[in-house]
């Protein structure tokens, strides 16, 4: 990437809670500070394999943290963050595999919606408690952000195949190499530099980085309500 370029890659999983706190601050501010957002559909579980980390939630004291620091987030960042019933079955067990590959084909076929379809992803797991790994799910989530059912299913189909699968291990692979051990992980690209962040709030750091104002996670005249 050129000298003169300001792009932020960021690598999320719709998993994540706090992927979708830092999706939605970098979408709210691509346009304010004038960078070039490319969003990249990453599979956490992988992250956590090769970095050797673990779930928060698989650690009593962080689990409770987590509970307690999401409530106040979602507020923060107006974000309507809502911790599933069941957030074992729903995390650890059935994950977001499918979702994920499903996201990666958007993303290859039909970019312009991945913001979109990622969003109404979100929205299912950590909004509305409901499931984002069957394929009935999944095509309505694709068809509420704006896909015909035609193009949904097209792309459910093509999410099964080894093109997607791989391009979602190559993406994963990406993140590893620049040093990412969880998700959200923004890079980002200036002055002929490369700076790896992680997590939702480095938001003033990257502003920093950017010579960005930072005006908060909800900029002055910007409704946020999703």
């Amino acid at each position: 990437m050129g000298a003169s370029s300001r792009t932020l890659e960021l690598f999320y999983d719709v998993l994540s809670p706090y992927s979708w706190l830092g999706f939605e601050v970098l979408c709210r501010y691509q346009n304010i500070w004038n960078i070039k957002l490319e969003l990249r559909p990453t599979y956490i579980a992988g992250i956590m394999r090769d970095s050797g980390n673990k779930p928060p939630s698989l650690l009593p004291r962080k689990a409770q943290y987590l509970t307690s620091d999401l409530k106040l987030l979602t507020q923060h960042f107006q974000v309507p963050l809502r911790f599933p019933k069941d957030f074992n079955s729903v995390v650890l067990e059935k994950g977001s595999l499918s979702a994920m590959r499903f996201l990666t084909a958007v993303n290859m076929e039909h970019p312009e919606v991945l913001e979109k379809a990622s969003r109404e992803l979100w929205m299912r797991i950590w909004s509305r408690d409901e499931d984002i790994v069957e394929p009935q799910n999944i095509l309505a989530a694709a068809e509420k952000a704006g896909l015909s059912a035609e193009q949904a299913r097209a792309l459910l189909e093509k999410s099964t195949t080894e093109q997607v699968k791989r391009q979602l291990k190559e993406t994963t692979e990406a993140a590893c190499r620049y040093g990412a051990f969880g998700l959200p992980t923004t890079v980002v690209h200036v002055d002929g530099q490369t700076h790896m962040l992680f997590g939702s709030d480095r938001m003033e750091l990257l502003a920093h980085l950017l010579g960005e104002k930072w005006m908060g996670p909800v900029p002055p005249a910007m409704n946020a309500k999703l």
